[in-house]
């Protein structure tokens, strides 16, 4: 069973930053698309960035300036660095690999709060 592995979730004031990782198998990690997804309370999941295995990424129109998706080959990790952190960032943040007509796994999620 594939498992994704999230951490780096937790509360931060506002301004702050967090790293959130994500560990994947290496078959997964070398062939498919790895993103980050959020779900706010009330709200639908979005995407906010991802990263193909050669490295291009995407970013929402919110998180562009703020975050960085990047790739840590060696560890098969995903990593998202989220600065300048704002209350409407507050969401649980999942991991997700993405391959076309192929399954994508997700993974358990973590928290993020922005809070003063």
């Amino acid at each position: 069973q594939v498992q994704l592995v999230e951490s780096g979730g937790g509360l931060v004031q506002p301004g702050g930053s967090l790293r959130l990782s994500c560990a994947a198998p290496a078959s997964i990690f070398s062939t498919y698309i790895m993103c980050w997804y959020r779900q706010a309370p009330g709200k639908q999941r979005e995407l906010v960035a991802s990263i193909t295995s050669d490295g291009i990424t995407i970013y929402v129109d919110s998180a562009k300036g703020r975050f960085t998706i990047s790739r840590d080959d060696a560890k098969n990790t995903v990593l998202l660095q989220m600065n300048s952190l704002k209350p409407e960032d507050t969401a649980v943040y999942y991991c997700n690999a993405a391959r076309r007509s192929f399954r994508n796994y997700w993974g358990q999620g973590t928290q993020v709060t922005v809070s003063s």
